[in-house]
C-alpha cells in the first residue's frame, strides 16, 4: 500500500510535466488571440483601415505570426545539456577555450576535447557516470586548488563545466544555465539564450504596437457601447503591465548579452566558489562588447564551446580602472 501510495504521486507529477509545455503553449497562444482579437472587436474603424492602408494591419498580422513562430521555435529548442556535451566530446565537436589565452592572442586557440571512449560506451553514458577523459578536459577549466566536490552535481554525479548548473524542472545540467522559464517551459542556457533574446524583442515590438491601437480605439470620437471601453481599458492596464515587464526584461538580457553574463551568475553571484573574491564590475568571461555578441549570436552553431575561468592575474588587471589609452585602443570591445 505505501509503495503504491508513494508512486501515485509520482506519476500523477510526471504526467504533470509532460503536458504542462503544451498547456502554457495553448495559453500563450490564447492570450494572443485574445489581446490581438480585441482591437478589431473595438475599434470599428479597422475594416475601412484595412481597404485605405492594408500594409498597415498586414505589417502587424506578420508581426503576430513571427512572434508566435519564434515563441515556439525558442520552447521546442534545447538549451545545451552537459550530457550531450559529453557524447558531442567523443565526436570531437566540443572544445575548450581559456579566455586568458584570448584575452592576449588576437586568434584563439582551440583545444578540442578528445575522448577515449567510444561511440558505443557514450550511448549507454548514464547520468551517474562520467568517463575518465570527460574529467581530465574539465580539470583544466577550472582555477589551480579547484576541489573536484565542487565540479560534480550531487544529484545527477556527471562533471559540470564552468557555469553550469542543474536544472530541477529539466532534471538535467544545462551549460551556461540562465534560468528555467516557466513561460516558455524550458531551460534558457547556452545553446537558446539568443533565441530567448529575439523572441522578447519581438513580443515587446508586438505589446507596443497593440498598446498603441488600443489608445488609440479608445481615443475614437464616435459612439460606441459602453462595455467595449471597459474591456478597452481593462485589457489595456494589463497590456501595458506586460509591456513594462517584457521592456525590463529586454534591457537586461541585452546588458548581460554584451558582458558574458547569465542570470543566475548575477543573482548568486557570491554563491558560485569560482566567482567568490572577484570584483562585482569585473565579468569574469567577457572577452570585449564585439566577441561578446558573436558568441552570443554564432557560436552555438559551432558545438558545444566550454568557457576556462580565468586566472587571478588577468581577473586583477580587468580590475584596474579605465586610463586615456584604453578608451582609445576601445579596451571594453
Amino acid at each position: 500500500m505505501a509503495s503504491s501510495s508513494a508512486a501515485e504521486p509520482g506519476a500523477r507529477l510526471s504526467d504533470r510535466t509532460r503536458r504542462s509545455p503544451l498547456g502554457l503553449r495553448a495559453m500563450v497562444l490564447l492570450m494572443h488571440v485574445v489581446f490581438v482579437g480585441a482591437v478589431f472587436l473595438l475599434d470599428s474603424t479597422l475594416d475601412r483601415r484595412i481597404h485605405e492602408e492594408p500594409w498597415y494591419i498586414g505589417v502587424y498580422g506578420v508581426l503576430v505570426l513571427i512572434t508566435l513562430a519564434q515563441y515556439f521555435y525558442t520552447a521546442g529548442s534545447s538549451p545545451g545539456y552537459v550530457i550531450d556535451a559529453m557524447q558531442a566530446s567523443g565526436g570531437m565537436h566540443a572544445t575548450f577555450i581559456n579566455t586568458a589565452t584570448l584575452s592576449k592572442q588576437s586568434s584563439s586557440k582551440h583545444g578540442s576535447l578528445k575522448s577515449s571512449t567510444n561511440r558505443p560506451d557514450l550511448e549507454k553514458l548514464r547520468p551517474m557516470s562520467s568517463s575518465s577523459s570527460w574529467l581530465h578536459q574539465i580539470v583544466d577549466l577550472y582555477p589551480p586548488g579547484s576541489s573536484n566536490r565542487d565540479w560534480t552535481c550531487q544529484y545527477c554525479k556527471i562533471i559540470q563545466p564552468p557555469r553550469t548548473r542543474h536544472c530541477h524542472d529539466c532534471d538535467k545540467c544545462v551549460l551556461q544555465f540562465d534560468h528555467h522559464c516557466v513561460w516558455l517551459g524550458t531551460c534558457i542556457g547556452k545553446k537558446n539564450h539568443c533565441r530567448f533574446w529575439w523572441y522578447i524583442f519581438e513580443e515587446s515590438i508586438l505589446s507596443t504596437w497593440t498598446v498603441a491601437l488600443y489608445i488609440e480605439s479608445l481615443h475614437l470620437d464616435i459612439e460606441k457601447v459602453w462595455w467595449k471601453d471597459f474591456i478597452g481599458v481593462i485589457l489595456l492596464a494589463i497590456l501595458i503591465f506586460i509591456l513594462m515587464f517584457l521592456l525590463l526584461l529586454l534591457m537586461f538580457h541585452t546588458y548581460i548579452a554584451l558582458t558574458n553574463q547569465t542570470t543566475y551568475e548575477v543573482a548568486r553571484r557570491k554563491r558560485i566558489f569560482y566567482l567568490r573574491g572577484i570584483p562585482d564590475r569585473v565579468h569574469p568571461f567577457s572577452k570585449g562588447i564585439c566577441r561578446n555578441i558573436y558568441d552570443f549570436c554564432f557560436t552555438r552553431e559551432n558545438g558545444f564551446v566550454l568557457e576556462a575561468v580565468p586566472p587571478i592575474e588577468e581577473l586583477e588587471a580587468r580590475a584596474a580602472p579605465y586610463t586615456c589609452r584604453d578608451l582609445f585602443c576601445c579596451r571594453c570591445c
